[in-house]
């Protein structure tokens, strides 16, 4: 069933003044994930540790300093190893150009009727970006794919081992804890799992389809089906080296530098841009 169709909003920004707003919401520019936080993923990402991994099986043998060299490169961030503690950076034009190709992917996929699954890990500042996409895509005639709707999944949290349900909102995957201290949670589970999008696309599997033909997501959704094989493309911060590593390897199409965690409402520029730039405005 087709999605509703998207309110009426304000038109798509120029790229100077996205530009300005990544700079003044915090999305570029100054961040505020903190550098050691980043730096301790990157050390962790090295040792191969499946918290940072979030489903990525890294072909090269990557070093911390090779990390930090690619974040460097890929986000902005400093390339100083001695800086170990602050602020850290993300380059506003770097992000413009991911969104640029993100567009690009995106709207490729809808014109070749191609199906696209949308999930994240990060629904309490994401879900309303993810959502206005998904429906720009359905509104232009394309296929919002929602398998395994209620499925559940077992997760490994800093509670334990919690079973989680597999959700959409407006389209979107997500999922929501069944017992302790993330029960109830709105709109969903914060999750760096790629169990989550395993569990969907095996599900779809099953059915005999369809698959998709693009996902659109982060944390564990982008780097878990990347690493099956599907093109994949999403948003990643600075202490999430996995989808930038993904992209270097080619197995994420798409990895766009931002700060994952300022308000939901200061993305509703960037889903804007990019609806524009995929021809999906309405």
């Amino acid at each position: 069933m087709p999605l509703p169709p998207p309110p009426s909003s304000p038109p798509a920004p120029s790229r100077e003044a996205l530009r300005a707003h990544l700079l003044a919401t915090g999305i570029a520019g100054t961040v505020a994930t903190p550098r050691e936080a980043s730096l301790r993923r990157y050390r962790l990402f090295a040792a191969r540790d499946p918290r940072a991994l979030l489903g990525l099986d890294p072909l090269g043998a990557w070093r911390e300093r090779d990390v930090l060299a690619l974040m460097a490169r890929r986000c902005g961030v400093s390339a100083d190893p001695r800086r170990t503690e602050g602020v850290d950076t993300v380059d506003p034009d770097r992000t413009l150009r991911g969104l640029d190709r993100f567009a690009a992917r995106l709207g490729r996929a809808v014109a070749e009727r191609r199906p696209v699954l949308f999930g994240t890990g990060h629904p309490h500042r994401l879900i309303g970006f993810y959502a206005a996409l998904a429906q720009g895509v359905s509104a232009a005639g394309g296929q919002v794919l929602t398998p395994a709707q209620g499925r559940s999944v077992d997760i490994t949290t800093r509670f334990g081992l919690r079973t989680h349900q597999i959700d959409y909102v407006q389209g979107v995957a997500l999922v929501r804890a069944d017992a302790g201290p993330e029960a109830g949670c709105e709109p969903g589970a914060h999750c760096h799992s790629p169990l989550p999008v395993r569990v969907v696309l095996g599900v779809a599997a099953e059915r005999g389809g369809p698959l998709p033909g693009l996902v659109v997501g982060d944390h564990g959704w982008v780097c878990g089906a990347g690493q099956l094989g599907f093109e994949a493309i999403g948003p990643a911060d600075t202490d999430d080296p996995a989808p930038f590593v993904g992209e270097a390897e080619g197995r994420v199409a798409v990895a766009v530098p931002l700060d994952d965690g300022v308000r939901s409402v200061c993305y509703e520029p960037l889903t804007r841009y990019v609806l524009n730039r995929a021809c999906l405005s309405p």
